[in-house]
């Protein structure tokens, strides 16, 4: 239906009123496959005239020529009832039977209506399909009123002349000879009407046949021109004017001649018409001045004036009238440009006089100002924007022929042609057209915009990797566009069957949570999309408290009048909503469900794979997170702080680490380091090599040794695993820091004073690609100063160097506060903001890690030189009771003399000299014996037979910790002791430990003892 519509539509404006019915009822028949169907027009007094039929037989349409308005059929029915009591658009049914002998199942017929009530009806003959359906009797009035629009813009019938009529020249303005002149008196009220022999002849009629009748006037007179000449006398009758007409008559033979019609109004004592009395006139020869052309002109929809060469008006038709403001006799001798309607139409002058002075025709827009409206200047405002464009305030811009707009008035296509005896000007209203123009116009670059928005949407959705991303992607593309204002995505869990929040736009928290609160039990527009799996759209809040009176305080709370509820589907699941919202009730178009819901596709598929991101992202961040330090140890030798920052969003967690390893005898390890490569396998490349160095730290061996065994580990791990580290060796005692790195960037040491450099260290290669040895290289650090240690992409960045990137940490450490009051944690954000603007994604992690060292005090270390025979045993017990009284350490005294017997006992026996002591006071006391043998003693389960193997038994039972350090000369064997007033301390009391201890059989250890004695 709506194609046969859109296809009347397209008709031009001005065809004649017979193609207008013709056109009508061919698709009414042909849409509601009829038999036929008929339009009859209303005539003078209680006639309906026939004046168009289709697919019916003339035996049964002749009997319908002629109709009365009072009877029963339904034509008739449906002009009474159109007009009575059923409206305008009402139609009819009357069955076969009751309207006469027809086929098919009855007749359906609706009213046609003119201006002020019905003029006809249209009526089709109904096949075995029957009475029409709702839809149908729908089409049937949408077809009428096309018709009805197009009647009024049907132009009165062209005057035809036969080649024996045409003449030329001057002598059509002679008339060529009398013409005949017949009488007619019609009398209104009873519609009884006489015709002298004259008027018999002209209309055609034998007098034996002429029934005395309006109906005998209405059979003779054309189709096309019988709606507008009852029109004419119906408006003489009712103004009590003069008639006058001119109109095309039936002869005999089948043919049609013009005739002309004048008569006057009769009126009885109470001044109503009684009578119509007149003359007829056959007009086909008629004086040159009432020629066709004239007619034409005069009669035609577009407006047309000639003027000579003064520019003075010498003919107007209606159409010019009625839009210049004035009749024909008050226009026909006026210069043109004195007209106050012309006056005000911008530049009109100025194109017409270059058009006449060119000699040939041209033709442009003006615009005509609509009345009160004040006339405007020589120059019309400049709006803007080309032909067609919409104003701000939405009126159509037209513009003329130079391109220049004008303002909103009535527009006017100028047609100007020069001929050689003035200038003649047609001028159309376009106004209509030029504002479809702009409308369609309005509509494709609406319709590209919505193309380019939504290309652009599944650009930014296909780049999109997390849920984040999907919600803001969304909310920065189509909002707007829609004039929407409020966004939220939830989606469901999976175990739960609740809502869980992805992200919203527009709506407080507080409302979003009540949402994600509720249950599908509880219904509502949000679970009826989900479970349906439907779009829902609702236009105004009355029409969701309508559907929802449950929750008839939802539109309140959420401060928004229209929604489209939109279900997130995917890979036939629906999982999930997202719910657009507008602050003004909103009609949804076709046209906005078809691509709102077409946009929810899109990002049900963008959030399915960004969730499924989400997951996996979450689970390498919780992996990287477990592999990370939790907390950095708090060390007399050094105080830290570190920052770990993940690569830019979308990228794999990635292997950077640090590390703060305590050793022994005031010694610490700084480690950073970074495996290369993103992604899982990268982290847990990470995993293994930080615990391969804490392993290795812990046979505290030297750095050089331990990149040596790293190199190892990571060579075996493949061949496209490699791993850059620097390994730091600060010994608290000294000040001394041994450095080794393999392909790692140098560490920056910052002086108290805030001096900043980088120590010169050979750039060894990564791990997993060095062939040892590593070279160490070791500094005297200053007291407080800092340790900077780093991973690249701390320094290296896009469009950054890392020698510029090393620059840039050296300014921002020199501008920082690295006083020793400093905060290293401050600090680190410092440096992290500077190099790594938060609004800047880097593609790569960085790792930092700030280490603020101290330096033992003098007065906390003791050492002594010790003899290689059993005598030192004594010594050493003497110089540990004598320190121990001078910090205090009483308590302590015989714990470490045995621990230091112990082991100068097991130096004199199994080793070599020269042997030493070393007393450390620090947060543990520390006992070291160093002699020149690189033999590790190693810790053993002895017999109850065996009269030694007993001492580090004994040495494990004395101290919290004991180990082996490497020394340049040989090495150290140290133990460690909880400091009395410690937490350690009292629970080594508990346990046992301490100095109340038991010698048990331990016979070696004691022999020790005793032979150190003597």
């Amino acid at each position: 239906m709506k194609a046969r519509l859109d296809l009347l539509a397209t008709v031009d404006q001005g065809v004649t009123e017979s193609e207008i019915f013709r056109l009508a009822l061919q698709h009414s028949v042909a849409e509601l496959g009829g038999l036929g169907g008929t339009v009859h027009l209303r005539g003078p007094m209680s006639a309906l005239r026939l004046v168009s039929s289709t697919g019916l037989p003339p035996r049964l349409v002749r009997p319908w020529e002629i109709i009365d308005q009072e009877g029963p059929t339904a034509p008739a029915r449906a002009l009474r009832e159109g007009g009575a009591g059923g409206g305008a658009g009402a139609g009819v049914w009357v069955p076969t039977g009751h309207g006469g002998t027809w086929p098919g199942t009855g007749l359906a017929a609706v009213p046609v209506s003119g201006p002020e009530r019905p003029v006809g009806a249209l009526t089709l003959v109904m096949g075995e399909q029957g009475r029409p359906t709702d839809a149908q009797w729908a089409f049937l009035r949408a077809v009428v009123a096309w018709a009805e629009e197009r009647m009024g813009q049907a132009p009165p019938p062209a005057r035809v002349r036969t080649p024996g009529e045409e003449s030329g020249g001057r002598q059509l303005r002679q008339a060529l000879k009398a013409v005949q002149v017949g009488t007619w008196d019609w009398n209104i009220q009873s519609g009884e009407l006489a015709w002298d022999d004259a008027a018999m002849d002209i209309y055609g009629t034998d007098p034996a046949d002429f029934l005395h009748s309006i109906e005998s006037w209405l059979k003779v007179v054309h189709p096309d021109d019988l709606p507008w000449t009852l029109a004419a006398v119906q408006r003489s009758i009712r103004d009590r004017a003069v008639f006058e007409a001119e109109y095309r008559v039936r002869r005999p033979g089948g043919g049609y001649v013009w005739t002309q019609a004048r008569g006057r109004v009769v009126l009885d004592d109470r001044g109503e018409p009684v009578r119509m009395v007149g003359r007829a006139w056959d007009s086909n020869e008629s004086p040159a001045a009432r020629d066709a052309l004239g007619r034409a002109l005069r009669h035609m929809s577009d407006g047309f004036l000639a003027v000579d060469e003064d520019w003075r008006i010498t003919f107007v038709n209606l159409a010019a009238e009625q839009t210049l403001g004035s009749s024909e006799a008050e226009l026909v001798g006026r210069v043109l440009w004195e007209l106050p309607s012309v006056r005000g139409v911008p530049d009109l002058e100025t194109h017409c006089r270059q058009a006449a002075a060119a000699g040939r025709p041209a033709g442009f827009d003006v615009r005509v100002p609509d009345a009160g409206q004040p006339p405007e200047g020589d120059q019309p405002p400049d709006y803007g924007g080309t032909p067609g464009d919409v104003p701000a305030s939405g009126g159509v811009v037209v513009r003329d022929d130079t391109g220049a707009p004008v303002a909103d008035g009535r527009s006017y296509h100028l047609r100007l042609v020069p001929v050689p005896d003035g200038v003649t000007l047609y001028f159309t209203d376009v106004t209509e057209r030029r504002r479809r123009e702009a409308e369609q116009a309005a509509t494709e670059r609406a319709a590209t915009e919505r193309s380019a928005r939504i290309a652009e949407l599944t650009s930014a959705l296909a780049g999109a990797t997390s849920s984040r991303d999907v919600v803001d992607a969304v909310a920065q593309r189509v909002l707007t566009p829609f004039g929407a204002t409020g966004l939220m995505v939830l989606a469901v869990e999976g175990g739960s069957g609740r809502l869980s929040y992805i992200g919203s736009v527009g709506y407080p928290r507080e409302f979003v949570d009540a949402i994600i609160g509720s249950s599908p039990e509880r219904g509502g527009p949000v679970w009826e999309a989900i479970l349906t799996a439907s779009p829902l759209f609702l236009s105004s809040a009355d029409e969701f408290m309508a559907r929802y009176p449950a929750m008839r305080g939802r539109p309140a709370e959420s401060a928004k009048q229209a929604w489209a509820f939109l279900p997130l589907t995917a890979s036939g699941h629906t999982f999930g909503i997202c719910v657009f919202a507008f602050d003004r009730p909103r009609h949804f178009s076709d046209s906005d469900r078809t691509l709102l819901t077409a946009i929810s596709a899109l990002v049900a598929h963008a959030l399915e794979r960004a969730r499924l991101y989400d997951a996996e992202h979450t689970r390498s961040r919780e992996l990287q997170r477990v592999l990370l330090p939790h907390t950095l140890p708090e060390l007399p030798a050094c105080t830290a702080a570190a920052r770990y920052l993940p690569a830019g969003q979308g990228m794999d967690v990635g292997g950077d680490w640090y590390d703060v390893i305590p050793l022994s005898a005031g010694q610490v390890a700084l480690v950073i380091g970074d495996v290369m490569g993103h992604g899982l396998s990268e982290a847990a490349t990470m995993g293994r090599v930080r615990t391969a160095v804490h392993t290795l730290a812990a046979l505290e061996l030297p750095p050089d040794e331990i990149m040596n065994h790293l190199n190892d580990i990571v060579g075996a791990l493949g061949e496209d695993s490699f791993v850059t580290c620097l390994y730091a060796l600060y010994d608290s005692t000294t000040r001394i820091c041994s450095f080794a790195r393999a392909g790692h960037p140098p560490p920056a040491v910052v002086h108290p004073d805030g001096t900043v450099h980088f120590p010169d260290l050979a750039p060894d290669p990564p791990l997993g690609a060095a062939e040892p040895p590593f070279e160490t290289v070791e500094l005297t650090v200053p007291e407080e100063g800092l340790l900077v240690l780093y991973t690249d992409g701390l320094v290296e960045a896009k469009g950054r160097e890392i020698d510029e990137g090393m620059t840039a940490l050296a300014d921002l450490l020199r501008s920082a506060d690295t006083s020793p009051t400093a905060d290293l944690d401050q600090l680190c954000d410092t440096l992290t903001a500077g190099l790594l603007p938060a609004d800047q994604p880097t593609p790569d992690d960085a790792a930092l890690l700030v280490a603020r060292v101290h330096a033992l005090a003098a007065d906390h270390m003791a050492s002594w030189p010790l003899p290689s025979h059993p005598q030192a045993a004594g010594e050493a017990r003497k110089h540990v009771r004598e320190q121990l009284a001078a910090w205090g350490l009483d308590d302590l005294a015989m714990t470490t003399e045995l621990l230091a017997s112990e082991l100068v006992g097991n130096v004199v026996r199994h080793a070599k000299g020269p042997v030493r002591l070393r007393l450390l006071r620090s947060a543990e006391l520390v006992c070291e014996v160093g002699d020149g043998s690189l033999t590790t003693p190693r810790i053993r389960r002895a017999s109850a037979t065996d009269e030694g193997g007993r001492g580090l038994q004994l040495i494990t039972a004395l101290s919290q910790r004991w180990g082996t350090r490497y020394t340049a000369t040989g090495k150290c064997i140290w133990t460690e002791q909880a400091l009395p007033g410690t937490e350690e301390y009292r629970a080594g009391l508990a346990s046992g430990g301490g100095a109340d201890f038991a010698l048990g059989e331990d016979f070696g250890s004691l022999g020790d003892f005793v032979t150190g004695e003597l």
